[in-house]
């Protein structure tokens, strides 16, 4: 039976949507006729957010003062707590990435973490920096698709008693990740199908547990539109019957529910926020970068679980409005949360030894590059032509293709640091160039072409000028000239794409092909630093590429 999700002023309990049956073939240890309290706190796609931002919102500390505040509460009404994340913990903030996400791994130890789902972005840095993160946390990593050599890396589930109540907590990571990493980072692993595995493991924790929960990074997809994505969230809980809860990440939004498969995408931090519900699993998701700590309350009866409220706790984020004077100011959406001294304390050494490697200048730009996430994956932005410039010079090229999503972030307008350089280039791809004859540029391109516009395989480009209808490639010149197909041509990539990274042709295997070793964010840094001040006009996209 479906369940609507009435518009978002209505209580939860009035709508009638909190019981769901947990279909236990024979009983656990739990007492008969005893209501059991059972809270879930989850998190997900961290991206290196250790420290609170410039404004003092979110970071670990401020979270941990918010996670052992909820833990008094509920073991003093005698409930039980479960602490959950989505995944995702890597890459994002410089500070962080420099240091192997050290300072984030080990700050979830301190916070008391349960168990993470396993996160595409956990393999952006070679195998043996994952492992030595497994060993910096005292909590599961769990991923059920994940193979090597045949065998699961890692835990697909783990097992948890709550004062007698059995609770099974299954990982599952979206199977998209190979083309989203490096795939030299990924040799001889396998990403199966999470839906597939799913469906195989959810009967047998039935047989196990109470209640089985997903943690999931997989993406909520509302009404499971994934489009170029794989399947995500939603389109599971309708494959796979027997789950109770899913908590995701991967898209990093808020799933709140304005109406049954409508989202409510313009979410506003303390608003209600009803979950998703999809064949009796409820669906959460807290946005990103620990912006939100979820909470969901269950109670558990004679083997039926009930939610009897959920709600996104916003961590000190911040508005603007204007004060008396006409000036803009931040203001808290909610009561502001202390950090936890002592975890501020750990954390310190680490944020300043990020902050003395990154406070080092490298430069000034007239204006802003753009490479917000929601512009860059969607139009030729100047900063993706720039990048491609930079990219050009650095191996004479006859013209550039990036990816959008090894983008993440812009270069502000003024005064540029390093730190601001790792931001857009956080994942140390490498340049690579190839000599292709005209034929094959022009194939390359009609591939480029092809990549969807708001996915991050969608093509920054610099050297062309192309002409795209209906994603077909109608018209394209390098260099101002129609490609002459007995002429060579040099292209210049990056590493992750030449390895067949979000769906490109494979060119690290063509004859004409060279990896310089040149690190993305080293290349840009020189690059500014040697041409400084940047005339961010000289970059504007125009109709170079054109969409129709």
């Amino acid at each position: 039976m479906k369940l609507s999700v009435k518009p978002l002023a209505l209580s939860l309990l009035a709508a009638g949507l909190l019981s769901a049956c947990a279909a236990t073939p024979g009983k656990g240890n739990y007492v008969e006729d005893k209501t059991y309290k059972i809270t879930i706190l989850h998190t997900n796609d961290h991206h290196g957010r250790f420290w609170p931002n410039s404004d003092s919102e979110y970071g670990l500390a401020a979270q941990k003062t918010l996670v052992d505040q909820v833990r008094a509460e509920v073991k003093a009404a005698g409930g039980y707590m479960l602490l959950l994340s989505g995944g995702d913990i890597n890459t994002g903030v410089p500070e962080s990435d420099l240091q192997d996400a050290e300072p984030d791994f080990r700050g979830m130890s301190r916070i008391g973490y349960d168990a993470m789902a396993v996160g595409n972005h956990e393999f952006d840095k070679p195998v043996p920096v994952l492992m030595k993160q497994r060993q910096w946390i005292n909590f599961p990593m769990l991923s059920a698709n994940i193979y090597q050599d045949g065998q699961r890396m890692f835990d697909p589930y783990a097992m948890f008693n709550l004062g007698g109540v059995r609770v099974a907590v299954l990982g599952l990571t979206t199977d998209d990740t190979a083309k989203m990493v490096n795939p030299e980072q990924v040799k001889g692993i396998e990403f199966r199908s999470p839906i597939a595995e799913a469906g195989k493991l959810v009967p047998e924790l039935r047989q196990k547990a109470d209640i089985v929960i997903a943690a999931t990074h997989m993406g909520h997809y509302t009404d499971g539109q994934h489009g170029v994505n794989a399947p995500g969230d939603v389109e599971m809980a309708r494959a796979v019957k027997g789950l109770d809860l899913i908590v995701g990440g991967h898209s990093q939004n808020p799933v709140c529910m304005k109406a049954e498969n409508q989202r409510d995408d313009a979410y506003v931090p303390g608003a209600p926020c009803a979950p998703d519900r999809q064949n009796g699993a409820w669906i959460v998701q807290a946005h990103e970068w620990g912006k939100y700590v979820g909470r969901a309350d269950f109670e558990f009866r004679n083997g039926k679980l009930k939610l009897s409220k959920y709600q996104l706790m916003p961590v000190n984020l911040k508005k603007s409005v204007k004060g008396v004077d006409g000036k803009e100011q931040k203001v808290p959406y909610t009561q502001l949360i202390e950090e936890d001294g002592k975890l501020r304390n750990f954390l310190q050494s680490y944020q300043n030894k990020g902050q003395a490697a990154l406070d080092v200048p490298v430069g000034r730009t007239s204006a802003k590059l753009d490479g917000d996430r929601g512009v860059v994956r969607s139009q030729p932005t100047n900063l993706g032509v720039f990048i491609g410039r930079v990219m050009m010079a650095k191996v004479k090229a006859d013209f550039a293709v990036s990816n959008s999503g090894g983008i993440r972030d812009s270069l502000p307008a003024g005064a540029i640091n390093y730190r601001d350089v790792l931001k857009v280039f956080p994942f140390g791809s490498t340049l690579a160039y190839v000599d292709l004859n005209g034929e094959e540029a022009l194939d390359y391109l009609k591939a480029a072409a092809r990549m969807t516009p708001g996915a991050g395989a969608f093509g920054q480009l610099a050297g062309v000028k192309l002409r795209i209808v209906g994603g077909q490639l109608q018209q394209a010149l390098i260099g101002g000239q129609p490609i002459d197909p007995s002429k060579t041509y040099r292209m210049a990539i990056n590493s992750f794409i030449a390895a067949g990274g979000d769906g490109y042709p494979l060119m690290n295997k063509h004859p004409g092909y060279v990896n310089t070793g040149f690190v993305d964010a080293e290349m840009l840094r020189e690059y500014i630093a040697a041409h400084s001040p940047i005339d961010a006009g000289a970059y504007a996209p125009g109709d170079a590429v054109t969409r129709n």
